[in-house]
């Protein structure tokens, strides 16, 4: 742990506190965050593909190599040891006959059941959606298939299955983001599908031939756009198994646009029944979307998100790149007000970023964490602006029991009419005191609120890095809030 404490000092300095931000010139070297991924150049969207092997978590990502907005997808590639520091990779997937390389997921076949690898160098396996665009282009419904792709070093180079697809399209348009579970006591894997505005379920006892198994979602859920990116797996609360099923959706976010929403719920191998009625959101941000886990990890559930909402993502000012990831998060299972919730924390591995030293914080211009603890009947507010006055606001309403992010007087916000608003997300916990955990980056605010209960993510472009913070609130016992400097990642 951490010792943080001798920050709480400088709240008493003023009621303004100078965080030594960079200043950086272009809106490439201004924009780009210090703690999140970005690609090196080019396009990025859904993060796919995650595994976790031999002590290297890898992330791969929708990528356009050739432009800084959507194009012909390819799976990007990074690796880290430690969930902060990545290495770029080459490029893992290519476009091919078939088509470009939409999202999907990847696993570790330990037991070798493809046959692609051995039992003594099992592969790990990708499964990705090939999206045709000529078909697309001739009105023909059939434009998605399923492929596979697999490595045998590790990840480092991977090599498509030569009877791809491994799922033919039925004939139905948005049939994509393929996510692999293994269930151990049934022997199989199980696929979920993103199908229109539902999820679909396939089994196979070698990833190689699948059989449809059922569907869910007709009935469940929000359906204000197209459902993607699903993610089904088991989660433990008071020694008891549930599913958790992660469905995103576009549009149909809480606060516009995209955004995921997830459901509790029991599988029996072959059917998802969920047991929460009401649409619960992981982030209610307008800016975390595509969300899945990393596979292979054990009992922990760890989380990315894209960093974006597609209602502006292709026209946000940044130049030679565009779009980061969230920082990765840990998933808990929890009950609040007799229901059941998912929480969403940063990683462990990300508190390494803090800075424990004083002198570090003046040495790293660096992004900032701010903890603090608040009276439930007061109205708090952290103010983030720059001397040409842009600002953006984060807090907590007691009158509408809400946090809220405004942006909109934020810095540069013409390029979508849908960018410069204020969002709002409930508060679910019913407790006396506010816990808030913010991250800010350069250009982006995550707000964890009471333990990850409510989650709001947000990006914003100002023409000046905000370098200056103010804090109200009601503190509990008089105990001010925590400014913790963070250090950069390092991206190589």
């Amino acid at each position: 742990m951490k010792k943080w404490m001798f920050l709480t000092g400088f709240l008493a300095l003023a009621s303004c506190l100078h965080a030594q931000l960079p200043t950086g010139t272009g809106s490439d070297s201004l924009y780009r965050p210090l703690i999140h991924f970005t690609p090196k150049t080019g396009w990025m969207n859904d993060p796919n593909g995650m595994v976790f092997y031999k002590g290297t978590y890898h992330l791969f990502y929708q990528h356009n190599p050739n432009a800084s907005v959507w194009g012909p997808m390819h799976w990007g590639h990074a690796t880290s040891s430690d969930l902060t520091n990545w290495k770029h990779q080459p490029i893992a997937l290519y476009p091919d006959s078939l088509g470009t390389i939409f999202s999907g997921s990847a696993v570790v076949d330990e037991k070798n059941t493809s046959g692609l690898g051995t039992k003594e160098n099992p592969p790990l396996v990708a499964i990705f959606t090939y999206h045709n665009q000529a078909l697309a282009d001739q009105q023909k419904k059939n434009f998605q298939s399923q492929g596979i792709a697999f490595s045998l070093d590790n990840g480092s180079t991977w090599e498509k299955y030569v009877k791809n697809p491994v799922i033919q399209n039925p004939g139905i348009p948005d049939f994509r983001d393929p996510k692999i579970t293994w269930i151990e006591n049934q022997q199989k894997w199980v696929m979920s599908l993103a199908v229109q505005d539902r999820i679909y379920f396939y089994g196979s006892k070698n990833l190689l031939q699948w059989e449809y198994l059922s569907q869910f979602g007709k009935t469940m859920g929000a359906h204000g756009g197209v459902w993607e990116c699903p993610d089904l797996f088991p989660m433990n609360y008071e020694n008891k198994t549930y599913w958790i099923l992660l469905v995103n959706i576009n549009p149909g976010g809480p606060n516009g646009g995209s955004a995921t929403q997830y459901f509790v719920g029991d599988f029996n191998g072959r059917e998802f029944k969920s047991i929460t009625s009401e649409v619960k959101w992981l982030d209610f941000g307008p800016d975390e979307y595509a969300g899945v886990t990393w596979s292979n990890t054990g009992d922990r559930r760890i989380f990315i998100g894209w960093m974006s909402n597609w209602t502006y993502a292709n026209v946000v000012p940044t130049e030679t790149w565009r779009s980061a990831m969230t920082i990765p998060r840990e998933l808990k299972l929890v009950k609040a007000k007799n229901e059941f919730f998912l929480c969403a924390n940063p990683a462990e591995e990300v508190n390494d970023l803090a800075v424990d030293t004083v002198e570090n914080l003046l040495t790293y211009k660096s992004p900032l964490r701010v903890q603090l603890m608040a009276e439930a009947n007061t109205n708090i507010s952290i103010v983030l602006y720059n001397s040409l006055k842009e600002k953006i606001t984060l807090g907590y309403d007691k009158k509408l029991n809400e946090y809220y992010i405004d942006r909109t007087n934020s810095g540069k916000t013409s390029f979508n009419s849908e960018f410069a608003k204020k969002h709002n997300a409930p508060r679910i916990s019913e407790a006396k005191q506010i816990r808030l955990d913010i991250w800010i980056d350069r250009t982006s605010v995550e707000l964890f609120a009471d333990d990850g209960l409510t989650n709001m993510t947000s990006i914003f472009f100002p023409n000046q890095l905000f370098d200056r913070i103010k804090v109200n609130g009601k503190w509990v016992k008089n105990r001010p809030p925590l400014f913790i400097p963070l250090k950069p990642n390092e991206f190589k």
